[in-house]
C-alpha cells in the first residue's frame, strides 16, 4: 500500500497507539471508535463526505514483523446518479485487512504500510478501501430512466415522456414548404365545382 509520505498525527482518529499491544506475537487488542472521514475520500462523482463519521471496529494482532489489522469501517457515501443526477446517500461497510510493518522490520517490500514509531495511520488504507470499493457509475437505482435528452425531462419522474419524431437537419429548410398552386390549376378547380 503506497501512500503519501507525511507522519502520523496522534490526535487523528484514523491513527492508532500500539504501545499497549507491545511486540510479543500472539497479542491482541480491540478497537471500537469513530473518527472523522478526511477531505477528498472518493472521486468527482461519489465519496465519502469530508468530517462523515467513520465507524471502526478493528482486531489489532502482533504478528512477527509486524502489526495485523482486520475489521471494519462503516462510512456514509454520497453524490450523484450517473443517469439522472439526482442526489444519492448510503452507509456502506468496509472490510479492512492489513499487515503493518515494524519501522525496522528487515521485510524489503518497499510499498509495505509501516508503524511510525507506534503509531498506526489508517488514512492511507480507509482511502485505498473506499475508493476501490466506490461503483464506477453510481446509479440511485438500478433500473434509473435518467434524463431525456433532447429536454433534460427526469425520465422517472415521467416515464410516458416523448416528442415528436425530430426533423432531420438536412431537410430542416423544407418543414415549413407548402406546395404553391399555379393560376391554371385554381380556375380548373373552380370550374369542377
Amino acid at each position: 500500500m503506497t501512500s503519501l509520505h507525511r507522519p502520523a498525527d496522534p490526535r487523528s482518529g484514523l491513527v492508532i497507539s500500539t504501545h499497549d499491544l507491545g511486540r510479543q506475537q500472539g497479542r491482541m487488542m480491540e478497537v471500537t471508535r469513530v473518527a472523522d472521514a478526511p477531505d477528498e475520500l472518493g472521486n468527482d462523482v461519489i465519496g465519502v463526505p469530508p468530517g462523515s463519521p467513520i465507524a471502526l471496529d478493528l482486531r489489532l494482532e502482533s504478528a512477527g514483523d509486524g502489526v495485523l489489522v482486520t475489521g471494519s469501517a462503516e462510512v456514509e457515501v454520497s453524490g450523484e446518479c450517473a443517469r439522472c443526477l439526482t442526489a444519492i446517500s448510503d452507509r456502506t461497510e468496509l472490510d479492512v485487512m492489513e499487515l503493518f510493518l515494524y519501522p525496522d522490520s528487515e521485510a524489503d517490500d518497499e510499498e509495505a504500510s509501516r508503524l511510525e514509531g507506534e503509531l498506526i495511520d489508517l488514512e492511507p488504507l480507509i482511502r485505498d478501501t473506499v475508493v476501490l470499493d466506490l461503483p464506477f457509475t453510481p446509479l440511485c437505482r438500478e433500473d434509473c430512466a435518467g434524463l431525456c435528452p433532447l429536454c433534460g425531462q427526469d425520465l422517472n419522474a415521467a416515464p410516458d415522456h416523448t416528442h415528436e419524431d425530430p426533423v432531420d437537419p438536412r431537410l430542416g429548410a423544407l418543414a415549413d414548404w407548402q406546395p404553391q398552386t399555379s393560376s391554371t390549376e385554381e380556375t380548373s378547380t373552380t370550374r369542377e365545382q
